[in-house]
């Protein structure tokens, strides 16, 4: 959109983590090797938190890429898997997949030869969890259990848990305190200090294609820093937005005020650091319907099927804007409620925060994914979750027929196929505030 106007080769913030857009400072250059000596020298238990939107996932996609070539990184990224479910994820990544009527014992001794041919050749095997915090004490635990695989001198398997600082306070948990004891290496993903906010958005113009004198004046940058509170990816978005509002008038000359017009449209900045509303707040937005646009289509109605046996509806304190998130979750509560049971369609994703739901909406919007997309809020194994869906199907059959189809980035989070019987069974209301 605004590519050209900038000088811009590609987009410089998007939020799909980029290994090509890595940014050293702020200790993450040190914290990548000091994961990469452990991982290579076996080092245990590993455990990495940060807050959401930190660069957690681009840490570890930088992990995988600086690896030596005698390491295997496997992933578990569904923190809803209980412990035959990880074994049979395991299995599969390592291309050892296991009949599904596997015995447990059966399929630990499976993964125990897998990892011994592996050592026996030279090779060293870890594994990286993704959310470890939703994880299930039980599904913990295992994980735990499964680094007693070793040889007379090596462990077979090395695990590193990402997660949240929430997984903190689950590894205090007497019932896991084993699994506590075992960590060998704690790190902690920080934000980005104030002084660092400007050089890491040159570093990413730049990467992106720009030449030239700095567009974000000092006083742009310290907006944007404090309205992120130093995570990532929500200065991704404001600088986005900010390039943005910018463009929309036609000029090269980045203001305080773009920024503000940016904050109007994010809105997490408002909700979750409330200092900045003095100093910030007041300017015009760019326009929920405009900067929202993609969200609209995802609204329609599904489907004239005569309606179940009605439900309570949800309820809310306010309605939100129609074109955001929330509207999009309560607008699949109404769907879940009228729809019959044996409408089906995809689970994408699970996460646990409502902002990560918002973010991995906006970044699939463009993809090629059967319609419509929709959010949808329910319990899981490890608690209350957001679960994007999409596509809508009379049959199973055709659910599956689409499953198939699904890009290879998304088919790494094992999506599966849900009716609308059983979602309905496992729906929550939509919470107010969790979504922007």
């Amino acid at each position: 959109m605004y590519l050209d106007h900038f000088g811009l080769r590609e987009a410089p913030f998007r939020i799909t983590p980029n290994i090509g857009f890595w940014y050293a400072g702020a200790q993450r250059e040190e914290l990548l090797e000091a994961l990469i000596y452990a991982l290579s020298h076996g080092e245990g238990l590993i455990k990495v938190t940060g807050e959401v939107g930190s660069g957690k996932t681009m840490l570890l996609r930088m992990l995988q890429s600086r690896l030596p070539a005698g390491v295997e990184l496997l992933y578990l990224v569904n923190p809803a898997l209980g412990p035959d479910e990880i074994l049979h994820a395991l299995l599969a990544d390592m291309g050892e997949a296991a009949p599904a009527d596997s015995h447990r014992q059966a399929l630990l001794q499976r993964l125990n030869d897998a990892l011994l041919a592996r050592h026996n050749a030279g090779k060293r095997v870890a594994v990286a969890v993704e959310e470890a915090q939703a994880m299930p004490l039980e599904s913990l635990e295992f994980v735990r259990l499964l680094t007693n695989l070793e040889t007379s001198t090596d462990k077979l398997l090395q695990v590193a848990l990402f997660g949240q600082p929430e997984l903190d306070a689950l590894l205090a948990t007497p019932r896991i305190r084993q699994l506590k004891e075992r960590i060998t290496l704690s790190l902690a993903l920080p934000a980005l200090p104030d002084a660092e906010v400007g050089a890491y958005l040159a570093a990413r113009m730049e990467r992106a294609g720009y030449r030239g004198p700095s567009l974000f004046p000092a006083r742009v940058v310290r907006a944007i820093a404090r309205a992120s509170c130093g995570l990532v990816r929500r200065i991704n978005i404001l600088a986005d937005k900010t390039l943005l509002a910018a463009y929309a008038e036609g000029t090269r000359d980045l203001k305080p005020s773009h920024v503000r017009s940016a904050l109007a449209d994010a809105e997490f900045a408002a909700r979750r650091n409330p200092r900045t509303l003095p100093w910030l707040w007041g300017g015009l937005g760019l326009g929920a319907a405009a900067a929202l646009a993609a969200y609209t289509h995802w609204q329609s109605a599904s489907t004239s099927a005569p309606a179940p046996a009605p439900l309570a509806s949800p309820t809310a304190a306010a309605a939100p804007a129609a074109d955001t998130p929330a509207a999009l979750a309560l607008a699949t509560d109404a769907w879940l409620r009228r729809s019959p049971s044996s409408l089906y369609a995809l689970q994408l994703r699970t996460v646990k925060d409502g902002w990560d739901a918002a973010v991995l909406l906006h970044d699939m919007e463009k993809s090629d994914l059967p319609h419509p997309l929709r959010l949808f809020h329910g319990r899981t194994p490890s608690g209350p979750a957001w679960m994007i869906l999409a596509g809508e199907f009379p049959a199973h059959a055709a659910a599956e027929a689409a499953l198939a189809r699904l890009p290879a980035s998304l088919q790494a989070y094992q999506p599966f196929v849900r009716s609308v019987g059983k979602m309905r069974r496992a729906l929550l209301p939509t919470p107010g505030g969790t979504l922007p």
